[in-house]
């Protein structure tokens, strides 16, 4: 007999309230959107709808045996959606996932397909280059490419092939838009741990600091990002992995095991195996469409709080919730923070990384302490059925097959991750801050509670090459905030400024006060300096942080929620005129779509 050590706790009280409201929010929404998945549900066109020419086109590329059942139309027909390149570390393993899966579905009498592929760029590979500039682009690129590779109707249920930063919110996007279909994901896992992260982080300061050269710098990062997977800090992609088990969409446990381990190939096979047997159940509860709904939305937030996850989310989720039909807001967030622990110590917030995670009890345990405390829904809609509670088990490879087992019922490394009862901070890392100067978002987590309120005098960069040729000429040992504005959306594709980090870092480090205000993003490594990103309204879009001078005196205050401007005649000034050569990298391309595009408290998307 197997003991179930679960305790049953009253929902918080908070959260349900939360919920209800977003509930009410999108009543309209949210109702339109699931007519559609329910009628698409029940009147399917699928592979019997289309003409012989239709279907002739469809197969002729398979095997005689796979021909025959596709036709037949009985059993399923899976599409792959692909964003498999090999320079991309993560994506790498994704090459061989279409052979490997071929072989997997012959074996259950089903058909996989390559369906379509999606763009799929690398932040690590343009942080601070012209290219950075389209990376929040890409992701509407790629929900748009994956409603392209389903729009064949051969296609009964969905593979996602995809882990990276914009990659996995682009195609929840674009298979909600297919939302009558069942899904999984199937992730790839993290690159083994290369060199410790305060060792990396010790190179890059020296770099900073002119301690040593461009040749040292380059062996410490490749000693880091050494070998096809993930890289194993807690930024957007592991974020990414995270969301989608918290909100039941990949299989428990799935997250974060390594590339090419029999273990990766027993849960991939499992996956498959679940994704056939939920069409085959033809259970409306299993689509995409009813498990993405309010209380698994509210699940993903809860989980990037409790964790300690990548700011980018403030936007993706956003952009996935509307994509259902659901409206959430940073009010939404910010709530939440207020009642949501922090658990979790993975880098940036901490020295370990996601595999350490993993081994100290990972996801099984984050899901089952939270749930103890009565701080998520378990009555959800999962891949696996009704209830969350499957989530805090974790798989065991027995002969080749997956057998789940009751995962850890207590941290096995308390510097890593604490019991919701005994949490690393009582609140959740991340604040809402308003003021005269717009809305933005702060992440607290990775920041020393001292640093946590700031007043001090603004200096205006244009761009973050400025900034870090100000330091390196020595005129920025003082206490300062730096502005940096038209990094939005509208202006330039909202890029992350990642290489702001190391600099403001040292400064901090000499005992200056130091912050940052800007309209562009620094996703899940911002580091220990607060910082007050994704402004809104942006500077290009009228957004007082365009008028900002240097000398006005600024307070960033993450304990009571306010950004503001102490001069009195901020919003009378002009907005300060900066120009965006865009003739370049493709960037020219997509003028009209960031004319379209929203705020980035509406998702920062153009969908």
């Amino acid at each position: 007999m197997i003991l179930t050590f679960f305790i049953l706790t009253k929902m918080n009280e908070k959260i349900i309230e939360i919920t209800e409201r977003i509930r009410l929010r999108s009543k309209e929404s949210r109702d339109l959107y699931l007519k559609d998945v329910t009628y698409n549900f029940n009147h399917p066109v699928g592979r019997k709808g289309l003409s012989c020419g239709n279907l002739a086109h469809g197969f002729a590329a398979c095997s005689s045996h796979e021909k025959e059942l596709i036709a037949e139309a009985v059993r399923p027909n899976l599409a792959i959606i692909t964003a498999y390149n090999d320079m991309l570390s993560a994506h790498k393993p994704y090459e061989r996932y279409p052979d490997l899966l071929r072989k997997y579905a012959s074996e259950l009498n089903c058909t996989v397909q390559v369906a379509g592929a999606t763009p799929a760029m690398c932040d690590g590979v343009t942080q601070g280059q012209p290219g950075m500039d389209l990376s929040l682009l890409s992701r509407d690129v790629i929900a748009m490419s994956t409603a392209i590779g389903l729009s064949h109707d051969m296609f009964d249920g969905v593979i996602n092939l995809g882990i990276c930063d914009k990659i996995v919110p682009g195609l929840l996007i674009g298979n909600l838009s297919f939302g009558h279909l069942p899904i999984v994901f199937l992730p790839g896992g993290p690159m083994p741990t290369g060199i410790p992260n305060e060792e990396k982080a010790r190179i890059r300061q020296e770099f900073a600091e002119g301690k040593i050269g461009r040749k040292e710098l380059l062996k410490g990062e490749s000693d880091s990002y050494h070998s096809p997977g993930t890289c194993t800090f807690y930024g957007t992609a592991n974020s990414n992995q995270m969301l989608m088990e918290i909100m039941g969409l990949q299989l428990p446990g799935s997250s974060f095991v390594n590339p090419d381990t029999p273990m990766r190939e027993g849960l991939n096979k499992e996956g498959l195996r679940v994704l056939n047997e939920n069409v085959l159940a033809k259970d409306i509860n299993r689509t995409v469409g009813y498990i993405v709904d309010e209380k698994s939305i509210v699940n993903g937030i809860i989980g990037l709080l409790a964790t300690g996850g990548s700011t980018n989310h403030t936007l993706h989720l956003i952009a996935m919730a509307k994509a259902a039909g659901i409206k959430i807001n940073w009010g939404d967030f910010s709530d939440l923070s207020e009642v949501i622990p922090s658990i979790c110590r993975v880098y940036p917030n901490g020295p370990a990384d996601v595999n350490h995670f993993h081994a100290a009890g990972g996801m099984a345990f984050v899901i089952r302490t939270l749930l103890d405390q009565g701080l998520l829904h378990e009555d959800v809609n999962t891949i696996l059925g009704r209830g969350l509670k499957k989530y805090t088990k974790e798989p065991k490879l027995i002969q080749g097959t997956i057998a789940y087992e009751e995962g850890p019922i207590a941290s096995l490394d308390e510097n890593i991750i604490r019991s919701a009862k005994n949490p690393f901070q009582p609140t959740g890392g991340l604040k809402v801050l308003k003021g005269n100067i717009g809305t933005s978002v702060i992440k607290t987590s990775a920041v020393d509670p001292i640093h946590h309120c700031i007043t001090a005098e603004a200096i205006v960069f244009d761009d973050q090459d400025d900034l870090i040729s100000a330091f390196k000429a020595g005129e920025l040992n003082r206490d300062f905030i730096a502005v940096i504005p038209f990094q939005g959306p509208k202006q330039k594709g909202m890029p992350e400024l990642h290489k702001l980090t190391p600099s403001l870092t040292i400064l901090q480090k000499k005992g200056f006060k130091v912050g940052l205000v800007t309209d562009g993003r620094m996703s899940g490594a911002s580091g220990k300096v607060p910082a007050a990103i994704h402004v809104s309204p942006e500077a290009a879009n009228g957004g007082l942080i365009g008028k900002i001078k240097t000398g006005d005196r600024l307070v960033l205050d993450a304990k009571t929620g306010q950004l503001n401007c102490l001069e009195e005649n901020l919003a009378e000034r002009p907005t300060r005129q900066v120009a965006y050569r865009n003739s370049t990298h493709g960037r020219q391309l997509f003028d009209n779509l960031r004319n379209l595009i929203s705020d980035s408290e509406e998702g920062a998307g153009f969908l």
